[in-house]
């Protein structure tokens, strides 16, 4: 993993997440935005996920990933959240190559796509635990007046299902 992160909600760091961002500088991460959790249920709205689906989802926390020209994320899955509620994920700059595995292993099969700026990804029933990461950035696609000139950020939200 070479990619920077912050988070909103709580803080994350492998395995585990926490209120305090102990393992930087040990200041309490920002509360999740009203208008994230707004963002997040018209994702799932346009998605084609029931009104009922979209006014249970609250997610509760966001990661933002600022991947550089060289950065990559490794196969993964996003299990260290105690509810399978629909992963969002925004980018925004460069394009990327996002791989979107299986549930079983970081093998085949997977489907390589090309996710643009303003492209919205979510994932979640049967998919929500499969492995996907980003073996490689696009360097200079980003669209004039995205607010990057260079690099790609990913806003990923989702609902921990975690309580303090």
């Amino acid at each position: 993993m070479s990619v920077r992160t912050v988070c909103l909600g709580w803080h994350w760091q492998p395995y585990q997440y926490t209120r305090d961002a102990t393992d930087v500088n040990g200041a309490r991460v920002l509360p999740f935005p009203d208008w994230m959790v707004r963002l997040g249920r018209r994702a799932l709205k346009e998605t084609g996920h029931t009104d009922a689906e979209a006014q249970a989802y609250i997610p509760d926390t966001a990661l933002v990933n600022y991947y550089d020209d060289t950065a990559r994320l490794g196969m993964h899955q996003d299990k260290d959240e105690h509810s399978l509620a629909p992963v969002v994920s925004l980018s925004i700059g460069d394009a990327c190559t996002f791989r979107f595995g299986n549930t079983e292993n970081r093998n085949k099969p997977y489907t390589d796509l090309r996710l643009h700026s303003g492209d919205l990804f979510v994932f979640g029933g049967a998919s929500r635990l499969a492995y996907h990461g980003v073996p490689r950035v696009h360097p200079f696609t980003a669209p004039d007046g995205c607010g990057l000139e260079r690099g790609r950020i990913n806003i990923t939200m989702r609902m921990t299902g975690l309580t303090d």
